[in-house]
C-alpha cells in the first residue's frame, strides 16, 4: 500500500519515492504527495522525474490493490522499478482543489441538508441538497463570506469506525458512506462551523479560501438543488 503522505500535511508539494509498479501507462510507489480521485475531488496531476527521465502525471487514482497508481502522459517515459523518483505537483491546481473544498464543507455548514452529490474542479465547484426550495444566493452567498473572514482554523483528527457507527449524525452525504474497514475514519473539523468524515486535502484557515461567490442554483429533481461556487480570483 502507499504511504499518503498529503492525509498528514495537505501542503506537501513534492517528495522523493521509489517505484513498486510499472504497468502500461501507470506507475506505482512507496510514497506520494499527490491525492487521487476520490470524494468529488480530481486526482492530482504534475511531473515525475528521476535520474535518466521525467514524465507528465496526467492523473491520480487507486488502483484495483487499493493502493494509488499515477497515470502518465502517454508516449512519456517510463521508470523501472525499484528506481528513485522524485514526484512535484501541479500545485496552483492542487490549491485551487483545497480552496474549493474548504469552501464546499462552509457551504454545507450553511445549508443544513442532506449532501446528495458534490464535484470539485480548479474552475467550479458544486453540491446537491435534498431540499425542495429555493435559497436566497445573495444571503447565502454573504454568510459564506463571514465564514472565510473569520479565519476559522481548519483541522483534521482520526476516530475509530465503532465511534462513527454511534454518532451518525456526523455523516452529512446520503448516498455515500465514508469508507470503513481500516479501523479509523478521518475527520475533518473547521473550528465552531463543520465535523465531518473527509479524506481530501483542505486549507489550514478559512481565510485561505480567499474570494468565492455562489454560482448559479440548478433544480434537478423534486428534492433536489444543485448549488455551484466560484472563486474569483
Amino acid at each position: 500500500m502507499t504511504e499518503e503522505l498529503f492525509r498528514s500535511d495537505s501542503y506537501l508539494r513534492e517528495c522523493d519515492a521509489m517505484v513498486v509498479a510499472v504497468a502500461d501507462n501507470t506507475v506505482a510507489v512507496d510514497r506520494t504527495v499527490f491525492y487521487p480521485l476520490g470524494g468529488g475531488q480530481p486526482g492530482d496531476t504534475g511531473t515525475l522525474s528521476w535520474a535518466s527521465d521525467s514524465s507528465t502525471i496526467v492523473d491520480t487514482r487507486y488502483g484495483p490493490d487499493g493502493g494509488i497508481v499515477h497515470l502518465l502522459e502517454e508516449g512519456d517515459a517510463r521508470p523501472d522499478v525499484n528506481d528513485t523518483v522524485h514526484l512535484t505537483l501541479d500545485w496552483d491546481r492542487r490549491y485551487r482543489h483545497m480552496r474549493m473544498h474548504t469552501a464546499m464543507h462552509l457551504l454545507g455548514s450553511i445549508l443544513q441538508y442532506g449532501v446528495t452529490g458534490g464535484n470539485i474542479s480548479a474552475q467550479k465547484s458544486r453540491l446537491d441538497f435534498d431540499m425542495e426550495e429555493t435559497i436566497d444566493k445573495e444571503a447565502v452567498g454573504a454568510a459564506l463570506r463571514v465564514l472565510v473572514e473569520a479565519d476559522h482554523p481548519v483541522s483534521f483528527r482520526w476516530i475509530s469506525d465503532a465511534e462513527l457507527d454511534t454518532n451518525p449524525e456526523l455523516v452529512r452525504t446520503m448516498s455515500v458512506q465514508p469508507p470503513r474497514g481500516k479501523g479509523k475514519v478521518r475527520l475533518l473539523e473547521i473550528e465552531g462551523v463543520d465535523l465531518q468524515p473527509c479524506g481530501g486535502t483542505h486549507l489550514n484557515s478559512t481565510a485561505e479560501v480567499g474570494q468565492v461567490r455562489i454560482g448559479k442554483v440548478e433544480k434537478k429533481g423534486k428534492r433536489n438543488r444543485r448549488v455551484n461556487i466560484h472563486l474569483d480570483d
